[in-house]
């Protein structure tokens, strides 16, 4: 058994409905009615001089995207999309279950429906991302998405699912520019870089944005660790390139000096000749914040190069796994990372967690609590704009439950008090830097128990 789809229904295969979709399509375009008639009590016959029941019309909600209509016996249809193969599976596997206990809660039903929860693995990949986002788009049963693990899978996917009218939220993508002020229509000459498109209007996030996390890495480095020489390496990612540049901006408006800025390729295996011309530079701290494989082979390799003796070494959430520290081995002992402060979550995380736990050995990733708050957010603004008619089919309009979704304030979450922006991060900006012990590498406890900083 896959312990990951504990508490997923069983044998529940979603059916296109021509009823449903036809029902939808008609009432977009001309408005039909419904007429329903309400029985006697009892079905019995009405007696003579009985008043006869007066119908009651039921007009299904039009929308400036489309309806997805859920017939009575059909299950609402949501997706999770993400990493879940390769060496990074850890981080899709941790935000998929965070989803899976919030739909545990709910007892996998939603208004007299059962929930049907469907995976796509975007392998965090930007080709990977395309795929699943085109076969996302094209179902027209789907209701909401969460995802994607990697920023990488959204850019190759946010376009088709924008553009298919649905909304999908990440409780893991990190890169600054997802959720940046909008670009300017006519984009000037040169174009404003740092912006977010049109394609990205289906998109929101939980996860922070590494604008605040290479800031604090790079406050780490200098006022705790008191180094004044860094180094960077990032895997090509846009999550790594994006995160590696926000704290080399930082790092040198804060007086330090930056020695090399290098990349590795996420199939490399040797990482000996880059750590060498790392070590070239004589930098006091490496920051290499990439993922579960590419950063359990530096660490490991690093103390075989000449050179690197005593110079610190961090990453950050993208390794926050025990699977890095798999990879790593007692490399990783003294080593740094940043991620989540898990220490400012709120008081229903304790509970959270120990039914995140059931089945498994240990905590996957850093970014449970975020997909968990992520599908209740989801779930609010469904509260707000579905509408059921009288048969008991339900009515998902995509635009209202879009504009719902961004007008979420205050909302009551594990990882805080969530508000969304205009440009889609709802997320609690809480970075914590942890540690490595022999705890997790000899022990292979994990996660580390608390932030030593701040």
């Amino acid at each position: 058994m896959d312990p990951f789809m504990l508490g997923a229904p069983t044998g529940r295969k979603r059916r296109a409905s021509i009823f449903g979709v036809t029902l939808a399509t008609v009432a977009l375009v001309f408005g039909a009615c419904q007429t329903v008639t309400s029985p006697t009590p009892g079905g019995a016959t009405p007696t003579p001089g009985t008043p006869t029941p007066t119908p009651v019309a039921f007009t299904p909600p039009t929308d400036d995207f489309r309806v997805v209509a859920v017939p009575p016996g059909e299950p609402l249809h949501i997706a999770f999309w993400g990493v879940l193969s390769s060496a990074d599976v850890t981080l899709g596997e941790d935000s998929r279950r965070g989803v899976q206990v919030a739909l545990e809660d709910r007892d996998y039903k939603y208004k007299g429906h059962d929930i049907q929860l469907t995976s796509e693995d975007g392998q965090c990949l930007p080709a990977g991302g395309s795929v699943v986002g085109a076969k996302l788009a094209a179902d027209p049963t789907l209701a909401f998405l969460i995802g994607s693990s990697c920023s990488d899978e959204t850019v190759g996917g946010i376009k088709a699912i924008t553009d298919a009218g649905l909304t999908t939220m990440s409780s893991s993508n990190t890169r600054p520019v997802l959720t940046a002020p909008p670009c300017p229509d006519p984009q000037p000459v040169p174009p404003v870089a740092f912006c977010r498109g049109p394609e990205y209007a289906g998109y929101l996030r939980t996860a922070h944005s590494d604008a605040f996390q290479g800031k604090a890495v790079a406050e780490f480095a200098t006022q705790v660790l008191k180094v004044t020489k860094a180094a960077t390496i990032h895997d090509g990612s846009t999550y790594a390139q994006a995160l590696q540049q926000v704290f080399v901006e930082e790092f040198q408006a804060l007086g330090g000096t930056i020695t090399i800025q290098t990349a590795v390729t996420k199939d490399q295996l040797d990482m000996k000749s880059v750590l060498t011309q790392v070590a070239a530079t004589k930098p006091q701290l490496l920051y290499y914040p990439i993922f579960i494989a590419s950063g359990g082979l530096i660490t490991r390799q690093a103390p075989e190069v000449a050179g690197l003796a005593g110079v610190v070494l961090m990453g950050s959430d993208g390794m926050f796994s025990p699977d890095f520290i798999k990879g790593a081995g007692t490399a990783a002992k003294g080593m740094y990372l940043s991620s989540p402060d898990f220490s400012k979550f709120q008081a229903g995380y304790a509970a959270f967690l120990e039914k995140y736990k059931k089945g498994l050995a240990v905590v996957l990733s850093a970014f449970h609590a975020h997909a968990y708050d992520a599908t209740n957010i989801m779930f609010a603004a469904l509260d707000k704009v579905v509408v059921e008619g009288p048969d008991g089919t339900l009515y998902v309009p995509l635009k209202a439950f879009r504009d719902a979704v961004y007008a979420t304030k205050d909302f009551a979450g594990i990882t805080g008090t969530l508000s969304c922006s205009p440009s889609g991060d709802c997320g609690a900006p809480l970075i914590a830097v942890y540690q490595i012990t022999e705890r997790e590498t000899v022990e292979l406890k994990w996660p580390p128990e608390k932030p030593v900083w701040p």
